[in-house]
């Protein structure tokens, strides 16, 4: 019985050593692979990095880690308009299948998914411009984006109506994902001081779209709804390079 209580007291001391050297070496990986992937997107602050799973020296060995959650603050997405970016606030990805070099300097996932958050006063950026002719003596502008509810925007123009004065006027859009590009496009064509406007001339001022490109390992834009605070963005990729 003795000799039996020593066994059982080594193999919890023993299990407990694996935990703790478990437990550190996947810190460590994880504060290496935040660094590679700084260094790689040309991030301004380092990313988070977390390597779920559990043991993860057993996925070491195997050369495979089965899920690697990544998240960036305030990533700069390219517009596909020289020197414009936009600022994506919070980009989250759940990597799968990430394989990897001994010293972190490559890895790969088979697949990822996450979503992008991009606030609403930076999509208006790309929406704000000069007053467009929407013929009959009216022009407008947007000024505002908001939640419209339903997954859709709140889209308010200013509309300068004959005589000068001006209007604010609230349209409800949709929002949509095509070729990596977000499009905002209205519902409705509200009716101004009783007139109905030409549709194509309206949504010159109303309809605007926003291009996201190069996210980091070449994950793509999948599908985008309207929230709070903002337009979230489902994004997937396959073979997408995390760093190297």
């Amino acid at each position: 019985m003795r000799a039996l209580r020593i066994l059982l007291i080594v193999v919890v001391v023993l299990g407990v050593l694996f935990v703790i050297v478990d437990r550190v070496a996947v810190h460590f990986a994880q504060g290496e692979a935040a660094d590679k992937l700084k260094t790689t997107e040309n991030l301004a602050s380092t990313p988070d990095v977390s390597i779920k799973g559990f043991p993860f020296l057993t996925q070491v060995a195997s050369g495979t880690l089965d899920d690697v959650h990544v998240g960036i603050k305030e990533y700069d997405a390219a517009t596909g308009t020289a020197g414009k970016t936009i600022r994506i606030e919070d980009l989250n990805a759940d990597m799968k299948d990430v394989t990897f070099t001994g010293d972190y300097s490559s890895a790969t996932a088979k697949t990822a998914t996450g979503t992008a958050l991009v606030s609403y006063d930076e999509l208006l950026k790309n929406a704000r411009s000069a007053p467009t002719d929407l013929g009959l003596g009216f022009t407008g502008r947007v000024v505002g984006l908001a939640d419209g509810g339903d997954g859709r925007i709140k889209v308010t123009l200013d509309v300068s109506v004959p005589g000068g004065a001006h209007q604010k006027v609230p349209v409800l859009s949709t929002v949509a994902v095509k070729n990596n590009t977000v499009q905002v496009h209205a519902d409705n064509l509200p009716k101004l001081a009783g007139v109905s406007l030409v549709e194509d001339r309206f949504r010159q001022a109303s309809d605007f779209q926003q291009a996201i490109d190069q996210l980091p390992g070449g994950i793509k834009l999948d599908k985008v709804q309207a929230v709070q605070n903002g337009v979230e963005i489902a994004v997937r990729g396959s073979n997408v390079r995390l760093a190297g």
